[in-house]
């Protein structure tokens, strides 16, 4: 996916949420590759998310790698008497390590990817231009380690002063914690793999004992005979 269309989709996820959850208001989306963190109009509010999962493209030597370490900027700002609002929204870029190039590339992120990032933006936006609570936000880590170790010299936020949120011990347990996982004492889980085995020997040796026992008595019977 190009980064245009994921621009395209960026919008289309946000207005069909947002027409959702605050449907008497009209907001708009804008991408703005300008915009600084912490450099606020006044009655403009903040969101920053530094856990997002985006592939980039090398637009000079091809190379392509998935990072789960992608930040993007929001701007938001409600005006209650026209009950309009606006997000101005940045993501930051990286630069390819394979050729040291010093051009920046863009992301681009799937559909799902998107849909639990507008949450994160929608549940912000809730409270901090509504004063509501918005719910609890989506923390991507499942993700994570197929990205490897995140280089912030190739890292436009990194080299911004965007120092990048991490997990905590306690927030990766309660993640882990949310998915199920396969019963060990159930037949066919990864953990009664070695307890069917070893089942099945003991029938096969126990088969084979009865066996030679009753060769071993039909013979001595025929001998007295």
């Amino acid at each position: 996916m190009s980064a245009s269309l994921t621009i395209c989709e960026w919008k289309k996820v946000f207005y069909e949420k947002m027409e959702v959850a605050k449907p008497a208001d009209s907001w708009e989306l804008i991408i703005d590759p300008s915009l600084k963190p912490g450099e606020l109009a006044p009655g403009w509010k903040q969101y920053l998310e530094q856990h997002a999962s985006g592939r980039f493209h090398c637009s000079w030597c091809w190379h392509t790698w998935q990072s789960p370490h992608v930040v993007i900027l929001f701007h938001m700002h409600l005006d209650r008497a026209q009950r309009a609002g606006s997000v101005r929204m940045r993501v930051f870029k990286q630069l390819c390590y394979e050729c040291g190039t010093a051009r920046l590339d863009e992301s681009s992120m799937l559909e799902e990817n998107i849909e639990g990032l507008v949450d994160n933006l929608i549940t912000s936006l809730r409270e901090q231009c509504y004063g509501e609570d918005g719910g609890q936000y989506r923390i991507h880590v499942a993700g994570r380690p197929e990205g490897g170790q995140h280089r912030s010299e190739f890292c436009e936020a990194c080299q911004e002063g965007i120092v990048h949120w991490k997990p905590s011990e306690k927030l990766l347990e309660e993640e882990a914690t949310t998915y199920s996982f396969p019963d060990a004492s159930k037949p066919g889980a990864p953990g009664s793999l070695g307890y069917n085995f070893s089942l099945r020997w003991c029938l096969f040796w126990g088969s084979l004992f009865l066996l030679m026992v009753y060769l071993q008595f039909s013979f001595r019977s025929s001998a007295f005979l």
